[in-house]
């Protein structure tokens, strides 16, 4: 690596907190048993949606729809025309497009579904963070003043303490998100 990067090398995976690889392995663990409690239905959507996301695809309808393409326009030697005006390509993409359309719909939810929970749990840790934050600055603040260290008196510190509700925290971002669509 050049000496004025601004990266720094990756640890060592055994380098790693023991907490941090713990939730990793947790968290592929819980990704496994997603995956194996998926419907049949899911299983084969993901599939598809897999391959028609992937070059492979774009390379077999460039090759499926140029040669009917080139065919029909009379410039393949020894292929007769089957579709001139190219109606029925067109019937056959519109199919297409609605089937592919849908198994992208399921796989979008269910990938919706996984990042709801990923949200559930990111809030529900940063409450209980917020939550252990504010005990600790009460401890904090205790201890100073134990200590004969004026801590108390720092306004900061006293809305530190404070507990947050999050119900009053969303009530006040759905009131000043109101409060913008109505200006707008």
């Amino acid at each position: 690596m050049p000496p004025n990067t601004p990266t720094v090398p990756p640890p060592k995976p055994d380098s790693l907190n023991s907490s941090l690889t713990r939730n990793i392995r947790a968290l592929e663990d819980r990704r496994k048993q997603e995956a194996a409690v998926a419907t049949r239905e899911e299983r084969i959507a993901e599939a598809i949606t897999g391959f028609t996301g992937s070059m492979r695809f774009v390379y077999l309808h460039l090759a499926l729809y140029g040669g009917w393409i080139l065919a029909n326009l009379g410039l393949i030697p020894g292929v007769p025309r089957w579709d001139p005006s190219f109606v029925v390509l067109a019937m056959v993409a519109s199919v297409e497009a609605i089937f592919l359309s849908t198994f992208v719909l399921i796989s979008q939810n269910r990938m919706a579904a996984a990042a709801d929970k990923r949200a559930d749990l990111d809030l529900q840790i940063s409450l209980l963070t917020e939550h252990e934050l504010t005990k600790l600055s009460e401890l904090v603040v205790a201890i100073a003043e134990k200590m004969e260290i004026r801590a108390a008196a720092d306004p900061e510190l006293q809305e530190v303490q404070k507990d947050v509700a999050p119900e009053a925290v969303l009530d006040e971002i759905e009131a000043q998100q109101g409060e913008g669509a109505l200006a707008r």
